[in-house]
């Protein structure tokens, strides 16, 4: 893993979608076994509509329609309802239907097998297993306090876990204490920051006004500015920041949000973090030359 702190932006393009009114409603899945340590597990915290699922479902996306192929992994319990998810994942926000908020109490886990489109011997499949919780029950760690067991059994487990640490643009300052107890939160159960694979993410970066930043130096000074405690813990042991939007979202006549213009430009930047933290080699790796000719 890369320690060196980094604030990653976007480069790619949008991406449209139809305005089929149908969709299947989202299903929730959780499986309490954990012995399958064979995977790279995604772990997401943020607090209620901090956008996580939205990430979520959007990355999914990405990484199905633009990256590679990902689909479930069969040897595991919930292999039935990851598919079932999966789809439904990938079907709504297609049609510009958002993620529904994340059951309390319960992990949403995904178990899949990503493949990407590069086919250098250097950037093989990955094993992913998505974990995603209620935001209520993240409000549980306040003040010393302690998590739902079915979170807390992921936490303890000596799994390899990536944290995707999400906040709203909107409500940041009011993330900063919360975001620092979960931080102390891994250190108590022996996970260090100097070597745990880990983001900052600021959702909803398109309530700024804009869908992108002027400069790395906009990003770390509205951080520092409202997570102040935050942007010093995650300066001292060198981990990643970066924006998340995706897309154009509006308000129909029953008051409902829904996205009419989809970028994954946001959802790339993510995946390819994740990816190269996880393998240690850029998704988009060209090779040497001998590598190219004798195709290794």
């Amino acid at each position: 893993m890369n320690n060196d702190k980094k604030i990653l932006t976007p480069i790619s393009t949008k991406s449209s979608m139809d305005n089929d009114s149908d969709f299947v409603p989202m299903a929730q899945t959780t499986s309490p076994s954990i012995q399958m340590q064979d995977s790279n597990f995604v772990f997401f915290f943020g607090t209620a509509e901090s956008g996580k699922s939205v990430i979520l479902s959007s990355m999914l996306y990405y990484l199905s329609s633009q990256a590679g192929v990902l689909r479930p992994k069969l040897d595991t319990p919930n292999s039935k309802e990851a598919e079932v998810l999966l789809f439904d994942f990938l079907d709504n926000i297609r049609k510009g239907v958002l993620p529904n908020r994340t059951t309390r109490d319960r992990v949403t886990r995904i178990d899949l097998i990503f493949e990407p489109n590069n086919k250098s011997k250097k950037v093989p499949p990955i094993k992913l297993t998505f974990l995603e919780t209620s935001g209520e029950n993240h409000y549980e760690i306040r003040r010393g306090g302690n998590y739902h067991s079915s979170i807390d059994e992921y936490l303890n487990a000596n799994i390899p876990l990536n944290f995707i640490l999400v906040t709203d643009y909107d409500t940041a300052h009011n993330d900063d204490a919360l975001m620092m107890s979960f931080l102390n939160e891994l250190e108590r159960k022996g996970k260090s920051l100097k070597s745990v694979n880990a983001i900052l993410v600021v959702s909803k970066w398109d309530k700024s006004g804009s869908m992108g930043v002027s400069s790395v130096e906009q990003l770390d000074n509205f951080i520092r500015d409202r997570m102040p405690m935050t942007s010093q813990r995650m300066d001292t042991y060198g981990l990643n920041k970066s924006f998340y939007t995706i897309g154009h979202i509006e308000k129909n006549s029953i008051g409902e949000e829904r996205l009419t213009k989809l970028n994954l430009q946001t959802a790339k930047v993510l995946s390819e973090w994740l990816y190269r933290s996880i393998v240690g080699v850029d998704i988009n790796y060209e090779g040497t030359f001998w590598e190219r000719f004798f195709g290794k």
